[in-house]
């Protein structure tokens, strides 16, 4: 829809309606994509009484890892599907691709194993229209098959700890990214990398020692636990604390769909 209202739609155009997670596409070299949000996957069916109700949508592909309703899971093994085994991808990410159970370290280990998994990006809130909603951006390259795992290293920079962004007073800028840019390296990442204080280094040892293969990595102290006088706002705190108990209901949800089998 965005497309549309930007002039990209109408005649000639690339952009095309559908549901993308329903069959594999055709391979691409790089994917650089913001799925949309939200955990489930559902559609709402009429009875005949009147009365609605909701089905879980789960998508039954052979190229995908685990077969799950979570569609941000999804999306990733489908970006993954997309890509030629030299393609590169930068994918954003809620913080609970990063540490669900079940499916989604399932998904986490494939993606390790397979790809060259070298960069993550914690993103600040205050970005977003929806207050409190936690992003990452997760690069990786597609690799071919191989013995050994590719991601040798992951590297998180930390945007997020201690920054404070909202989408109109104080919004985040070209500068704020620019210690990030100069971080990555991106000329030659594999060698010139330094740790500072929000670039740290992760051994692919250090990710399998972390429970789950959990990558939702920080170490940074958040200043603002211990600053009462600067609390965010009370929407903000909420729309957190509801973020907080969603992803909890979803460990949940997956624990059972596992008892399940």
């Amino acid at each position: 829809m965005n497309l549309y209202l930007h002039g990209m739609g109408g005649e000639n155009s690339l952009v095309t309606t559908g549901d993308s997670l329903a069959k594999k596409p055709d391979p691409v070299d790089m994917v650089l994509t913001n799925p949309p949000f939200g955990k489930k996957s559902s559609i709402t069916i009429v009875n005949e009484e009147g009365k609605a109700e909701k089905e879980k949508v789960y998508y039954e592909r052979q190229d995908f890892w685990a077969t799950t309703s979570n569609k941000q899971l999804n999306f990733v093994q489908h970006v993954y599907s997309m890509l030629k085994d030299t393609g590169r991808a930068a994918v954003v990410v809620p913080d609970n691709v990063l540490f669900e159970a079940g499916a989604g370290e399932k998904i986490r280990r494939a993606l390790l194993e397979r790809c060259d998994v070298h960069t993550l990006l914690r993103l600040p809130t205050g970005i977003w229209y929806s207050p409190g909603v936690k992003a990452n951006v997760l690069f990786f390259d597609k690799k071919p098959a191989a013995k050994t795992p590719w991601t040798k290293e992951l590297w998180v920079y930390d945007l997020r700890t201690n920054k404070n962004f909202t989408l109109r007073q104080s919004p985040i800028r070209d500068e704020d990214m620019k210690e990030f840019v100069d971080c990555y390296e991106a000329a030659n990442r594999t060698k010139k990398r330094k740790e500072s204080e929000r670039f740290m280094r992760f051994t692919y040892a250090d990710l399998m020692a972390r429970d789950k293969a959990n990558l939702d990595i920080f170490w940074l102290k958040d200043d603002s636990l211990a600053d009462t006088e600067n609390l965010p706002k009370p929407a903000v705190l909420a729309a957190e604390i509801i973020e907080d108990l969603e992803e909890a209901l979803e460990e949940f949800s997956a624990v059972e769909e596992e008892l399940e089998k």
